[in-house]
């Protein structure tokens, strides 16, 4: 399996912390949110990557090169004329995603977010399903979730019995998800509508994320973000010690 990091947005609320320095290289505790995907994919053993960039694009591959230091195989899916939305980047990397791999689900990870733990598996993608949502709690900018899940089957649901909960931004995709888009469209493309799409014809599947997560969206975020990765980590020293 192939996997994507989605790391081409200019992150305007993060400003001005994005000025001269593209979102995903932005650090926690010292290492930037876009090696801390690089690790987690290589334990999951996936060794092939793409990664999209726009906004001060050059740094990151000055960052990664070619994924050797990482262990893995690193691509670039270059948006010279500036981002694409979310969608159109993966249908412009998909002849990438697709090489050597044709038909096969590939993993896409949003380059800005971050997890207090590795993920520990992948699942398998159901035949009858073209994607699979990683969804969390929803967090205080977005109190009223993205999909409703329901067992394993992700809905647009807005029964107020049934909780919401927020797409994580972390998710497997079949190629036949980006089937109807054509180059024309990716510009302006962007996940959300195709997502809720899909649940209405009942063809995504998903599960809660049993770990910490962050939307690492504004400097305040990252802030309290490194005060709580910096405390767990003396946390754990002092634990070791004892």
């Amino acid at each position: 399996m192939k996997a994507m990091i989605l790391a081409a947005g200019r992150g305007e609320r993060m400003r001005p912390l994005t000025d001269h320095t593209p979102k995903p290289l932005l650090e926690v505790n010292g290492q930037s949110l876009i090696e801390y995907h690089l690790h987690m994919l290589r334990q999951l053993g996936i060794t092939e990557v793409i990664i999209n960039h726009a906004w001060l694009g050059e740094q990151i591959p000055q960052k990664l090169g070619d994924g050797r230091a990482y262990g893995l195989r690193i691509h670039y899916s270059a948006e010279l004329a500036g981002a694409l939305e979310t969608a159109g980047g993966i249908v412009k990397a998909l002849p990438l995603l697709q090489e050597n791999a044709a038909g096969e689900p590939f993993l896409v990870i949003n380059g800005d977010i971050f997890l207090s733990a590795p993920l520990a598996s992948l699942p398998e993608l159901a035949p009858d399903k073209l994607a699979h949502l990683w969804l969390v709690e929803n967090p205080e900018h977005n109190l009223n979730g993205d999909f409703a899940l329901q067992g394993k089957l992700v809905t647009n649901d807005n029964d107020d019995n049934i909780p919401r909960h927020t797409f994580s931004g972390i998710a497997l995709y079949r190629p036949e998800f980006f089937a109807d888009i054509n180059s024309a469209q990716e510009a302006k493309l962007a996940l959300g509508p195709l997502l809720r799409q899909t649940a209405e014809q009942g063809k995504i599947s998903g599960q809660l994320l049993a770990i910490n997560w962050t939307d690492v969206g504004t400097p305040e975020r990252l802030a309290r973000l490194n005060q709580q990765v910096k405390t767990s980590h003396i946390r754990n020293e002092n634990a070791d010690l004892g």
